[in-house]
């Protein structure tokens, strides 16, 4: 079940009716249903696989809990090397066969080893990093271990985040499960509206971009020039939409129903550094990394170039997670080696900017700068996209072969003036609300213009929408 499909717009108000009509000592039984229920419509049996991976990191929490010396921290390495052996079995096991494959052929090796004939769990690596920060936690002393079991699998299992995040952690999350919600009528209208403008971006952008960006990335040798640039460009935005309008759409049904969950996306095309860049997107992944990975590795508190290969890691671990495939690798490795570059040539991009008197003007500095992050994260969005590391190499350097305008509009005009203009819409609200927080501009004594607003996406989605059930993100 997606949420951009039918289902869920009868399931959504039907969880949410069941969950006020029932008493506060039950919701949690009704919430766990329900998202046992919305994790079985994909494929009903991997909820077994998900229950293992509960009951081990359960009981692994509760023994690491009321455990001293050195058997806690056995158990903490005996939970994250089970949890870890899922993922691996079901997203990383036939990547690394293959790799084994080519390298055996060319070094004429016999062995036995088949490839898994098995489908990726909708959500693994989000509910399994989910897991591994509650036994983390717990076993540094921030979180207490929870005894409750089905209190326990919500917070796993809760439907909102389920399969793409955010990815929350126990601190903030699990006590919400023992607060009573009551009924707020400006609360649930708050969440409602965060639902309206993710299906916004999710189906009247990110959808109609993904026509685009599939006919050209599906055949990429078909083209050059002009279409691979605006299909890298389209996706930059496809992708954003894409996942900020799944989290908002997380939020927000969250939100009605009174639980708060964190940030994903904060106008991350608004940065002006790498740096700045992973600080606003997917921001429970990015922080995940930092807290779990980053700072255990010493973070900047080592040598100069241990500090930056610990950057690389992090990064190079990153691009792995999203996916089993060298196109992932070099993405994160571009990343890291974006956030290397910046930071040894920190002193030199100073003189060139103070030579070019650049300070005198902010705005055009400030612009050049955001240009400059959006292009570069374009690049790399090359590589994640692409369907092989062959068709990656032939866009990037196809990019500016010919400049044919041939091929530009694809579906025709009108569908393209579409994308333009809802990317533009989409990026004046959101430059509007860099400068003024909270869309101020909706927060009006009078009701007409946030009518007018809202009444205008349900009629665009309505109209202009593409209905596509799939989200990027949902392969991860």
């Amino acid at each position: 079940m997606l949420f951009n499909s039918i289902s869920f717009l009868i399931f959504f108000p039907v969880t949410t009716t069941l969950y006020f009509l029932c008493p506060h000592k039950y919701r949690w039984f009704v919430l766990l249903s329900a998202s046992v229920f919305f994790y079985m419509s994909f494929i009903p049996a991997y909820i077994l696989i998900l229950l293992v991976t509960i009951t081990i990191d359960y009981l692994a929490a509760i023994y690491i809990e009321k455990t001293i010396g050195p058997k806690k921290k056995t158990y903490l390495i005996i939970s994250i090397i089970s949890t870890l052996f899922v993922l691996f079995i079901f997203k990383y096991f036939n990547f690394f066969i293959g790799n084994f494959d080519t390298i055996s052929y060319f070094f004429k090796w016999n062995y036995s080893i088949g490839f898994l004939n098995v489908i990726l769990p909708i959500g693994l690596s989000f509910h399994t990093f989910q897991s591994l920060s509650y036994v983390i936690e717990v076993y540094r002393g921030n979180q207490k271990a929870e005894h409750n079991f089905g209190i326990y699998s919500l917070y796993v299992m809760f439907y909102p985040q389920l399969v793409a995040g955010p990815i929350e952690r126990p601190q903030n999350l699990l006590h919400q499960f023992y607060e009573k919600h009551s009924f707020d009528f400006i609360r649930i209208t708050d969440g409602l509206k965060l639902m309206l403008w993710g299906f916004f971006l999710k189906v009247a952008i990110a959808d109609r971009l993904a026509v685009y960006v599939d006919t050209v990335y599906n055949h990429p040798t078909n083209y050059t020039g002009i279409p691979l640039i605006l299909a890298t460009v389209f996706f930059s935005f496809q992708i954003y939409c894409d996942f900020a309008g799944y989290s908002l759409i997380a939020i927000g049904s969250a939100k009605v129903m009174g639980f708060r969950l964190m940030e994903n996306f904060n106008r991350p095309y608004f940065s002006e550094s790498i740096s700045e860049f992973w600080k606003r997107w997917h921001i429970s992944l990015s922080t995940w990394f930092r807290d779990y990975l980053y700072l255990p590795l010493g973070g900047n508190r080592v040598k100069y170039h241990r500090w930056l290969l610990n950057l690389f890691i992090v990064f190079l671990v990153s691009g792995f997670w999203h996916g089993a495939s060298w196109t992932y690798i070099i993405w994160g490795s571009l990343h890291g080696f974006y956030l290397i570059f910046s930071i040894l040539t920190r002193d030199i991009r100073k003189k060139l900017s103070d030579w070019f008197r650049l300070s005198k003007y902010p705005k055009t500095q400030k612009a050049l700068r955001i240009v400059t992050v959006f292009l570069l994260i374009s690049f790399a969005w090359i590589f994640f996209r692409a369907n092989t590391t062959f068709e990656a190499v032939y866009i990037a350097t196809h990019l500016f072969s010919s400049f044919s305008t041939k091929d530009i509009t694809l579906f025709g005009r009108f569908n393209f003036i579409l994308m333009i203009g809802s990317i533009g819409f989409m990026e004046s609200i959101q430059f509007f609300n860099e400068q003024n927080r909270n869309y101020s501009f909706l927060k009006t004594k009078s009701l007409i213009v946030p009518f007018c607003f809202y009444s205008f996406l349900i009629l665009y989605i309505l109209y202009f929408g593409v209905f596509n059930e799939k989200f990027i993100y949902f392969q991860f």
